[in-house]
């Protein structure tokens, strides 16, 4: 008898509804999102300054690579540390810290003090404190809600951010113009001190303690890393969300040279692109949220990452803006599916004791490999164009998806069906 697939109690709207009666959730969601907002406001203007400075590809990738890179680094240790450390405690860490980080950037904008290269180390050291702040977030949100309300927690939690990649650079569209990115950066103070606030209004939620003996945070690390290779669903859902995540999710950070060289449209033009994303980011996470459950969410990568890559390829080769804002919607949509729908079926599955490490993994992956990809693209794209550079990129990914079809019966089997649940319990 085959295994029937894990569907969750309840309809889908009834589920929706409900994970907001849980006190914490409701917090954490109401102070994420100001700070989400600015901090896409705080992107724009980042992205912009840096290319507005040198009108080079490679300080543009340079930049963004330092906001990614440290996670490849330090992501495994920070998991590790959110097992041994309440989740919520090392979110309010990072939050100050955040906010700190954003007060200076802002203040040395407004004193004209502001060149790349204090622009690249400042936003290094933002990269270094998100590295701790992802491993927390992603630990504490499936603590604040029932297990089996976890996917749609995830994929809420996934919706509202990505309805800031849309609401943050359209504010920053009409901020920047007037206030400059001064403008943006000041809002993004102002919203990581929201939510730092917020986080001291929640209460420590339970969890199972890490079982780590007389281990070091390496050991720590490599338990993690064993536990995915030999998971038959999860080690190919990382395989091909590193392969979205070093050739496609760069394109976000090299927009600002689209917005200008290929479209000539200047900030404007890259603050409605990078909410064209958002839009099409946003409706993707908020069907997954619907959809909540495991159920089908394996085909969904699948569909997710061969969407991304032939949309983003579309993109590459369109001269028209609104068309480009349309496939730019699409390809962010489809890496959406495939990242909120990785996220929520590994959460679904891992035990508590290892969900930040293995959590810090996932991390690594979509955020880290990014900053590999955009070093890498950037320098391809002084040689060969922005253009080509993508183009290949897309059809590297979309390769990578069609290698791993002949695994899908037997992720679905590993993660959706109900045995598969009982096993990880």
């Amino acid at each position: 008898m085959k295994d029937a697939p894990d569907h969750q109690q309840g309809s889908e709207p009834r589920r929706v509804i409900g994970v907001w009666r849980h006190r914490d959730f409701a917090i954490f969601m109401g102070g994420l999102t100001p700070a989400a907002i600015s901090s896409w406001m705080h992107r724009v203007g980042v992205g912009w300054l840096a290319w507005e400075l040198t009108e080079s590809t490679v300080w543009l990738g340079a930049v963004a690579a330092a906001d990614l890179a440290p996670i490849l680094l330090l992501s495994p240790l920070a998991g590790a540390l959110s097992d041994r450390m309440s989740a919520l405690t090392l979110v309010r860490i990072t939050q100050w810290l955040q906010f700190a980080q954003a007060a200076a950037l802002a203040a040395c904008m407004a004193a004209g003090v502001l060149s790349i290269e204090l622009l690249f180390a400042l936003t290094l050291a933002l990269g270094v404190i998100h590295a701790y702040s992802s491993a927390g977030r992603h630990a504490l949100v499936p603590l604040t809600v029932p297990r089996e309300m976890v996917a749609t927690a995830i994929s809420l939690d996934s919706a509202f951010f990505q309805a800031s990649r849309f609401i943050g650079p359209a504010i920053a569209a009409l901020v920047i113009p007037v206030w400059g990115v001064f403008g943006a950066f000041s809002a993004h103070a102002a919203g990581t001190f929201f939510f730092a606030l917020a986080m001291h209004a929640m209460a420590q939620p339970q969890r199972a303690a890490a079982h780590r003996g007389a281990r070091n945070m390496l050991q720590d690390v490599a338990e993690a890393v064993g536990y995915v290779r030999g998971h038959a669903g999860v080690f190919p859902l990382m395989i091909m969300l590193a392969a979205a995540s070093l050739a496609v999710r760069p394109l976000q950070d090299m927009l600002p040279g689209f917005a200008d060289d290929v479209y000539g449209a200047g900030a404007s033009g890259l603050a409605w692109l990078t909410s064209a994303m958002g839009a099409g980011a946003m409706a993707s996470a908020t069907w997954v949220a619907i959809h909540g459950r495991t159920g089908g969410l394996t085909n969904m990568c699948f569909l997710g990452g061969a969407l991304t890559s032939l949309s983003m390829i579309g993109f590459v080769g369109s001269d028209h803006f609104p068309l480009g804002l349309a496939f730019a919607a699409v390809s962010a949509y489809g890496l959406n599916t495939l990242s909120t729908s990785v996220q929520a079926l590994v959460q679904s599955r891992v035990e508590d004791r290892l969900r930040g490490r293995v959590m810090s993994l996932y991390t690594l992956i979509y955020r880290g490999l990014p900053a590999a990809g955009a070093l890498g693209f950037g320098a391809l794209a002084e040689w060969i164009g922005l253009r080509w550079t993508f183009a290949l990129a897309g059809a590297a990914c979309l390769l990578a998806c069609a290698l791993l079809l002949p695994y899908r019966k037997t992720m679905i089997a590993a993660l959706e069906t109900r045995r598969a649940r009982e096993t990880e319990a």
